[in-house]
C-alpha cells in the first residue's frame, strides 16, 4: 500500500503542495522571495538528493518525487499561465508602440550577448558548432522569474519585457537553426512553420475579437467563478495548444490569449481568477529547476561551474545595460536591467537538449551547462536584488551631478503631472524662469522634447533640494497628488528655508489645513475652487446677474478661508488659491492677505 501511495503520484503532490505551504508564509515572514525557497525544494526533494536514497529507504518517497518528469507538464503550464498574466497586462496599442524596442534592443541584446558569450566558448577550445548552440541557449533570460519581479510597467519592466518577447519569438528559428547545423532540418521547414504561424496567430485574433466578449459576458450573466476560470483555462489551452501544433512555442499562444482578453472589459476578473493557480504552477516550475541541479557535480567541479555561471552573468549584464542605456533609458534602470537579465532561462535547457539531440554537444556538455542554467535561475531573484541597489547607487550619482543646476530667481515645481505643465506653461507665458523636477522619466523625456525645462530627480530625497540650492529660488510649487509626501516636503523644506513662498497643490479644506500646519505659504484646495467655479457657471447660465453670483461666490470662499483658518490654528485667514481678476476687483479687502506659515 505504501509503495502504490508512493509511486500513484499522491506523495509528488503532497511535496508540492507541502513546498507551497511551508515556502510561501516562511520566505514571506523572512521578507525572502519564494522563488528560492522552491528551488531549494526543488533540490532537497529531487533525484540527486532524497530521491537517490529513496530506493535504499522507501519512506522517503514521501518527500520526495518518484518521478520528476511526471510534473515536467504542470511546470510548463506554470510557465504558460504566467505569460497569460502578462498579456493580460497588455494592449494591442502599446504592443505596436512596442515593436521598435522587441525587435531593435530585443534582437541586438540575444545576438550580442549569444556572439561574446559564443566567441568564448570557441577561444576555450569548443567546436564551432557547439559554440553557437551554446551561445544560443545562455544567451536567452528566464521569462519566468524575470516577468514576475520586474512587471509590464516602468522603465525596467517595459524594456525586460521587450527583450524577453522578442526571445520567446527567436526561438522556434533557434531550434531550426540548431536542427540544421546538425543537419536534420531544412530550410523549407523554417519558411512552412513561419507561414503557418501567421495564419493561426491571425486566426487567433480574429476569432478571439468576436468570441472571447460573447463568452465572459455569459459567464458574468450567470455570476459563476468557476465558469469563469474554465473559460479561461480552455482560452489559454487552446491558443498555447493552436501555436504548439505549428512548430511554434506555446508561450506565445497564452501571450497572445491574454492580450485579447485584456481588450475585454473582464481582464480584471479573469487575470484574479487565475492568478493562485498560476502561482500554484510556476511554483511547481521552480521545484523542477532545482531538481536539475547534481549536487555530486557541483561539489566534485564546483569552481569550474561557479567560474562558467559567473562569466555568463557578467558578459550578459554588461552587454543588456550597454544596450539599454545605448537606447536612452537612464543608467540606474539600465544597469538594473541588465543585472536581472543576466541569468540564463527555462528556455535554455530547451535549446540546450535540442544541441545535445542534434550532436551539436556531448551528453556531458549539455549536462554540465544545464547545472549552470539551473544555478544561474536560481539566484535570479539575488541578482534582481543586487541589480536594483546597484541602479539606485549608480542613479544618486548621476542624478547628484544632474541635478547640479541652480534655482536662483527661479519658480521651482516639484512634479509634472497635468497641474505641473499647467504652472510650467502660464509661468512661461509671462517670461518667469523655472525648472521642474519629475520622478517620471517618460514623463520627464516628453515634457523635454516639448521644450519645458525639467530634469529628473526624486523630490522625496534631502539631497535633491541641497542641489537644486532652494535658498535662492523665487517660489517652490507643489503639485504631486500625494498628501503626506507634499507635507513631509514642505514641512523639511519649510525647516531650511524659513523665507521661501511655498505653494501646494491640495485636494480639499481638510488637506490644505494640514498643509498651512507643515508650513505651505498657499494651499489650493482644488476640489473647491472647481465646484466654486463650476457653481458660477450654472449660475449664470440659468439667468442670474453676474455681479450677484460673483458676491456670492466671494462670499463662500470667505467661508471656506474661514473654515481653513479654524481647522490649521492660523492667525488670519489664508488666501483660497487662484482668484479671477474680476473676483479680486469686487474683493472688499484686496490687499495682500497672505498667511504666516504655522510654526
Amino acid at each position: 500500500m505504501e509503495e502504490e501511495f508512493a509511486t500513484s503520484g499522491f506523495s509528488d503532490a503532497l511535496v508540492v503542495l507541502g513546498a507551497a505551504g511551508i515556502v510561501i508564509p516562511a520566505f514571506a515572514r523572512m521578507r525572502i522571495t519564494p522563488v528560492i525557497g522552491f528551488i531549494l525544494v526543488g533540490i532537497i526533494t529531487g533525484p540527486f538528493a532524497l530521491g537517490a536514497l529513496a530506493a535504499q529507504h522507501s519512506w522517503l518517497h514521501l518527500f520526495s518525487i518518484s518521478d520528476p518528469h511526471r510534473i515536467e507538464p504542470f511546470a510548463e503550464l506554470g510557465v504558460i499561465l504566467l505569460l497569460f498574466s502578462a498579456g493580460l497586462h497588455i494592449s494591442f496599442r502599446r504592443l505596436r508602440t512596442m515593436r521598435g524596442a522587441v525587435f531593435g534592443i530585443g534582437s541586438a541584446e540575444l545576438i550580442g550577448c549569444a556572439l561574446l558569450i559564443g566567441l568564448g566558448l570557441l577561444a576555450a577550445g569548443l567546436q564551432i558548432q557547439a559554440a553557437i548552440a551554446l551561445g544560443l541557449a545562455l544567451a536567452l533570460s528566464s521569462t519566468a522569474l524575470v516577468l514576475p519581479i520586474s512587471g509590464v510597467e516602468g522603465a525596467v519592466g517595459r524594456t525586460a519585457f521587450a527583450m524577453l518577447l522578442f526571445e520567446d519569438l527567436a526561438l522556434v528559428p533557434m531550434l531550426f537553426a540548431i536542427e540544421l547545423i546538425g543537419g536534420h532540418a531544412d530550410m523549407g521547414g523554417l519558411a512552412r512553420t513561419a507561414l503557418l504561424g501567421v495564419l493561426v496567430v491571425a486566426a487567433m485574433l480574429v476569432l478571439g475579437r468576436f468570441a472571447l466578449g460573447a463568452l465572459f459576458g455569459q459567464a458574468a450573466r450567470t455570476k459563476s467563478s468557476e465558469l469563469f476560470l474554465a473559460i479561461s483555462l480552455l482560452t489559454v489551452i487552446l491558443a498555447s495548444l493552436a501555436t504548439a501544433a505549428v512548430g511554434l512555442s506555446p508561450i506565445l499562444g497564452a501571450l497572445v490569449a491574454g492580450v485579447l482578453i485584456a481588450e475585454t472589459e473582464y481582464h480584471a476578473e479573469v487575470e484574479a481568477i487565475t492568478a493562485p493557480l498560476a502561482g500554484l504552477a510556476l511554483g511547481i516550475f521552480l521545484i523542477t529547476v532545482g531538481m536539475r541541479i547534481d549536487l555530486g557535480d557541483l561539489m566534485r567541479d564546483w569552481p569550474l561551474i561557479l567560474g562558467a555561471v559567473a562569466a555568463v552573468l557578467i558578459v550578459k549584464a554588461a552587454v543588456t545595460a550597454a544596450l539599454v542605456r545605448a537606447s536612452g533609458v537612464r543608467i540606474g534602470p539600465a544597469v538594473e536591467t541588465g543585472v536581472m537579465m543576466a541569468s540564463p532561462s527555462e528556455t535554455s535547457l530547451i535549446v540546450l537538449s535540442a544541441a545535445a539531440g542534434a550532436g551539436l554537444v556531448t551528453g556531458a556538455t549539455a549536462g554540465f551547462w544545464t547545472t549552470v542554467t539551473a544555478i544561474g535561475l536560481t539566484v535570479t531573484p539575488l541578482l534582481a536584488g543586487v541589480g536594483k541597489r546597484i541602479g539606485r547607487r549608480v542613479e544618486h550619482v548621476t542624478e547628484a551631478a544632474g541635478a547640479e543646476t541652480p534655482a536662483a530667481g527661479r519658480t521651482i515645481i516639484f512634479g509634472f503631472g497635468r497641474v505641473g505643465r499647467i504652472v510650467a506653461d502660464m509661468l512661461r507665458e509671462h517670461g518667469k524662469p523655472y525648472l521642474a523636477v519629475d520622478s517620471d522619466v517618460d514623463s520627464v523625456r516628453k515634457a523635454q522634447a516639448d521644450g519645458f525645462d525639467v530634469l529628473f530627480g526624486d523630490v522625496s530625497r534631502p539631497e535633491l533640494s541641497d542641489r537644486l540650492q532652494l535658498g535662492s529660488a523665487a517660489a517652490l510649487v507643489l503639485t504631486m497628488d500625494d498628501p503626506v509626501q507634499v507635507a513631509r516636503i514642505a514641512r523639511r523644506v519649510r525647516a531650511e528655508v524659513p523665507h521661501l513662498p511655498i505653494i501646494a497643490r491640495a485636494r480639499d479644506t481638510a488637506q490644505a489645513a494640514r498643509l498651512y500646519k507643515a508650513g505651505v505659504t498657499d494651499a489650493v484646495p482644488e476640489t473647491l475652487e472647481a465646484s466654486l467655479q463650476l457653481s458660477e457657471a450654472v449660475l449664470v447660465d440659468i439667468g442670474l446677474a453676474m455681479g450677484p453670483v460673483i458676491a456670492s461666490i466671494h462670499e463662500k470662499r470667505d467661508q471656506l478661508r474661514a473654515r481653513i483658518k479654524a481647522e490649521a490654528e492660523l492667525e488670519e485667514a489664508p488666501r483660497m488659491g487662484r482668484r479671477r481678476l474680476r473676483d479680486v476687483a469686487q474683493s472688499p479687502d484686496t490687499g495682500s492677505n497672505r498667511s504666516n506659515p504655522a510654526t
